[in-house]
């Protein structure tokens, strides 16, 4: 008996997605299904090139067919992607940008920049299209991150606005104010400019087609925070912390800002960086030498996800002063631990887009 169309879309109705939970029928995953014989090949569009899930659901795409259509069915699944977004149609700012994370931690020295560095080149790995933001203005950190410290970005005139080319690295495409600064000097400005310059990079930063712009952002709650909600709208944030109490408490402030009625940001979840002291001859070894899941416990009593905890070792610190971000080591637990991290947050992402309404710019009244 020949192999029908209707058949096999039939059989796909009754795979969920297992982060959505819906079929992938319903949620419009499914296309350019073409029946040759028993053979069957078929297009699943995922909602993020980064899906922790992809090989599960192209094996339940395989089972349905060849369990309720035919056992002996030879079945094709091409994964290809189509990035989420919750921006409207009308929106004019950054228009080619889908999805807009800040990293944000509530104080200095938990390693927001390392996290927020080594996040957007895991999701460029992953194959999403990724550009970085360093909003840190009083300490910018990706020049040297990314060994591009004496680069700068080129820029041109349109319609009166001067317009900046980020600098592209590793697949990503950076800005940061530390590309027009002497970093041997303080930057010593008062929050209005350090605002308007933040203003500057996001809209005249040519970004073109993005998945996601990771903003790495000033640690604490102030006025740099305040401008980016109100000038663009945010997707998310994620919110750094290390596991001892004194970060957790400025941690919870940086909760309290983005949740709060007048701002309302959503809080894609927590990540716990130097979770663990792992020495690199004794790559089995914890030393849980800041307290042990301190930013776990914290991401329960909030209601978050806990996106990812992050070892410390030797090479994160190495490799960063070096200019290669860890994440582009292919082995050891580093690596794996911020590939985790990128298929977590682009995993939530997926949800909020899924389950909230659009984002929008922050107005805040005085």
């Amino acid at each position: 008996m020949a192999i029908s169309k209707e058949q096999v879309i039939k059989a796909l109705s009754f795979v969920n997605d297992p982060d959505l939970h819906k079929d992938v029928v319903s949620l419009g995953m499914i296309e350019d299904v073409e029946i040759d014989g028993n053979k069957v090949s078929l297009k699943l569009v995922l909602t993020t090139p980064a899906c922790p899930m992809k090989d599960k659901m192209k094996n339940d795409c395989i089972k349905a067919i060849q369990g309720r259509v035919d056992p002996y069915a030879e079945v094709n699944v091409e994964l290809t992607s189509r990035t989420t977004t919750r921006r409207g149609a009308n929106d004019t700012m950054l228009k080619g940008v889908k999805n807009i994370i800040a990293i944000v931690s509530g104080k200095g020295g938990v390693g927001k920049s390392t996290v927020a560095a080594n996040l957007a080149v895991s999701l460029s790995r992953l194959g999403a299209k990724v550009g970085l933001l360093d909003a840190d203005i009083y300490g910018p950190s990706v020049p040297l991150m990314f060994d591009l410290v004496n680069a700068r970005p080129s820029a041109r005139e349109e319609d009166g606005r001067t317009i900046l080319e980020p600098i592209e690295k590793y697949g990503i495409k950076l800005l940061s104010i530390g590309f027009f600064v002497d970093p041997n000097k303080a930057l010593v400005w008062r929050g209005p400019m350090a605002s308007n310059y933040l203003t500057q990079m996001l809209t005249g930063g040519d970004w073109g087609e993005l998945d996601y712009l990771v903003i790495d952002m000033p640690p604490g709650t102030g006025d740099i925070h305040l401008t980016l909600v109100q000038t663009v709208p945010v997707t998310g944030a994620a919110i750094v912390t290390t596991p001892q109490e004194v970060a957790l408490a400025d941690a919870r402030k940086a909760y309290n800002m983005f949740t709060t009625d007048s701002i309302k940001v959503p809080v894609l979840g927590i990540v716990e960086n130097m979770a663990w002291f792992t020495p690199a001859e004794l790559p089995e070894n914890k030393y849980y030498i800041f307290g042990k899941e301190g930013g776990k416990r914290f991401a329960e009593e909030i209601g978050v996800p806990l996106l990812g905890q992050i070892p410390l070792v030797q090479s994160i610190c190495e490799s960063g002063d070096s200019g290669n971000p860890a994440a582009m080591l292919d082995n050891g637990p580093v690596a794996l631990a911020f590939r985790q991290l990128a298929e977590s947050v682009a995993q939530q992402i997926a949800i909020r887009n899924a389950n909230l309404d659009p984002t929008q710019i922050v107005e805040i009244k005085s």
